[in-house]
């Protein structure tokens, strides 16, 4: 059993990073669809290390690479296909150089108790391959196996420490998925987005996914993009598995307008509290998705640290 699989099983909770998209509108980044973050590799990875280190320095334990829409099938929509390993390189290392930043940072002054020693992995991000909020559009075989054995070769080529299979909304799609990493020997973890009464968007219920899913032995399962009212309720599905859990919630459904106000904004030390209240219910894994930013992470990394 290696470090990442002892840490989830054995705890203390392991601490994502934030949002990216969102993160980068926040900071002026145009990331419209069908490449969302992605742009940012073309146009400014530089404000993308930023972010990353802005992470990192939060406290955040995984940094999520910008991985999300680097799919041949995504980027050929705009004749980029050919450059889907290359971003997928890009945005790996930069996240990795970003983890290596802040590891390499100087000692505590003397008279400071020693930390214990830090670890930053980075995760690669495979999402659905189509929208994520559509199940309807999850491409039917053998372009679902061929999308995501693809986008794994390409993570594990680029040095991924594991892959965060997120935002799936169908059972279907987050299996393939899965099988697809593990064939290739990459460690996963597997991410469901759910809707308010608790089912995915392909009408599926999470205990489904679960017992769809928990067979396949994931590191973990997770809940993520979704309010955390919604996830709250949805834990004790989870802790059912006998798998590591955990969650990332979001806070709200995304605006077209990056200005708009969330539907469920939560200031840093509030969306901290909410977290580390669930928290208790066992879960290993925490973080941010859509609308978190750094203080967030920050505020959630300073309640989860020892006295």
């Amino acid at each position: 059993m290696d470090r990442l699989e002892t840490r989830l099983r054995n705890g203390p909770p392991l601490l994502l990073d934030g949002a990216l998209g969102t993160e980068l509108e926040r900071r002026g980044i145009v990331c419209d669809l069908p490449l969302w973050s992605t742009r940012a590799l073309l146009d400014c990875p530089e404000i993308l290390g930023e972010i990353h280190s802005a992470y990192a320095r939060a406290g955040a334990e995984i940094l999520t690479a910008n991985t999300f829409r680097t799919q041949r099938s995504t980027l050929d929509k705009l004749g980029l296909g050919s450059r889907a390993e290359e971003l997928t390189t890009l945005a790996v290392d930069l996240a990795r150089n970003s983890a290596r930043a802040a590891l390499a940072q100087p000692p505590p002054s003397l008279g400071e108790p020693e930390p214990l020693q830090r670890q930053i992995w980075v995760a690669g991000s495979a999402p659905p391959l189509e929208d994520c909020y559509r199940a309807d559009l999850v491409p039917a075989e053998p372009a679902l196996s061929a999308g995501h054995e693809q986008h794994c070769a390409a993570l594990v080529q680029a040095g991924v420490d594991f892959i965060l299979i997120e935002t799936m909304n169908s059972i279907a799609e987050a299996t393939v998925a899965l099988r697809a990493a593990q064939q290739l020997g990459a460690q996963a973890i597997v991410s469901f987005s759910i809707l308010a009464e608790g089912t995915l968007r392909s009408g599926e219920t999470l205990a489904q996914a679960v017992d769809a899913l928990a067979p396949e032995q994931p590191l973990a399962l997770l809940i993520n993009c979704a309010p955390l009212p919604w996830i709250a309720e949805q834990l004790p599905v989870l802790q059912q598995s006998g798998l590591p859990f955990g969650f990332y919630p979001n806070f709200g459904a995304p605006s077209a307008n990056p200005a708009a106000a969330w539907e469920n904004p939560l200031q840093p030390l509030e969306f901290a509290n909410l977290l580390c209240r669930e928290a208790r219910k066992g879960a290993r894994l925490l973080g941010g998705c859509c609308g978190t930013t750094p203080e967030h992470i920050q505020q959630l990394s300073l309640q989860l640290s020892p006295p």
